[in-house]
């Protein structure tokens, strides 16, 4: 948290300037959108939660051994979360 004061514009501002505001957000700036100079709403940057590159982004992260899929691993998750056998 900044202990620097959120840019403040108002609503007629905020329309013409709204792809310069978002470029500021985009760099982790909070904006303040004010109406007769009453804040009413608070544009912040959004946080991803995960940060994949695209397809295979696990690639070598994951194992899985030989018996991933077999009746008794399959069984042995049933029972882990409470299936009926």
């Amino acid at each position: 948290m900044s202990a620097e004061a959120a840019a403040q514009f108002n609503i007629h501002d905020a329309k013409t300037n709204l792809s310069r505001i978002i470029d500021r957000v985009e760099h982790g700036e909070e904006i303040v959108i004010s109406r007769a100079g009453t804040p009413v709403a608070k544009v912040v940057p959004l946080i991803r939660r995960v940060d994949r590159k695209g397809r295979g982004s696990l690639r070598d992260r994951l194992v899985a051994t030989e018996d991933w899929d077999s009746t008794e691993t399959n069984e042995e998750i049933a029972r882990d979360f409470g299936a009926p056998s």
